[in-house]
């Protein structure tokens, strides 16, 4: 969370503030201040002291005293601007739902967001009724498909500020060979963080962030196998996103790597 005193460019307090707001998930019925230290790993004093300031700027909202926190209306006043200003969000939105539907998985856009993956995005199977991930989710980078995907076309400087060990160096350069070789990644399975999901996954640069985002399809094992994901979706999804690089103008992710 904080960054080395040495680096006087860069604002604790605002980064402290940022990451109370990016703590809620779509889910959420409120969020309490035990909840919100918990999510944020910042001490409890910090919490109240920020989400005072934040209510403040309307950017928390709470009814009462022992009400809990909500994203208020400067918050997703902002959020509704930076979903407009990414214009490839609706571009890709018809083709990922179909997929979805065709497919049966959930359909998602994830960011790397330090050393995680944040889904922005995503889209249900029409008529499901069961659980799925929702935006603000946050999944590893090491071990994720969406992870993979990023790390092979993130530029060489920014892969080496995450100081990189021998494992995680694996693991991008295997999902580089998998784009090279098929267009798409699939966390090799002794990697995979979660043994209750398969997802398969592509990169695409978006010029409205200035970094790769992925774009990916997971499912229960079960539902989503390693032959499906090699020979079904893969192939669907990589169609999906070179269609959208074609309608944008936009080359290959992994042409941008370096």
């Amino acid at each position: 969370m904080n960054k080395p005193d040495t680096d006087r460019k860069f604002a604790n307090t605002l980064a402290r503030g940022l990451s109370v707001l990016s703590a809620f998930r779509a889910s959420d019925d409120g969020l309490s201040h035990a909840q919100i230290a918990e999510r944020t790993g910042l001490p409890k004093p910090t919490i109240s002291r920020l989400t005072y300031t934040l209510c403040e700027l309307g950017f928390l909202t709470h009814a009462s005293r022992n009400e809990k926190f909500r994203l208020g209306p400067a918050a997703i006043a902002l959020g509704s601007v930076a979903t407009l200003s990414a214009s490839f969000f609706d571009l890709i939105a018809e083709p990922m739902q179909q997929l979805a539907n065709q497919t049966g998985t959930l359909g998602l856009i994830a960011v790397r967001d330090t050393d995680r993956m944040m889904l922005v995005k995503t889209w249900r199977p029409e008529g499901t009724a069961a659980i799925w991930l929702e935006p603000g989710h946050r999944i590893p980078l090491f071990g994720s498909s969406s992870g993979q995907a990023t790390l092979a076309v993130l530029a060489d400087d920014k892969f080496e500020a995450l100081a990189p060990d021998a494992d995680l160096r694996a693991f991008r350069q295997d999902g580089y060979a998998q784009l090279l070789a098929q267009g798409f990644t699939i966390a090799p399975r002794p990697t995979r963080y979660a043994r209750t999901v398969n997802a398969v996954s592509v990169p695409y640069f978006a010029l409205e962030f200035g970094a790769p985002v992925s774009i990916s399809c997971g499912a229960l094992p079960e539902m989503l196998t390693d032959e499906r994901m090699l020979q079904e979706v893969g192939p669907a999804l990589r169609d999906v996103v070179r269609d959208l690089e074609h309608r944008t103008g936009h080359a290959p992710a992994l042409a941008r790597r370096g």
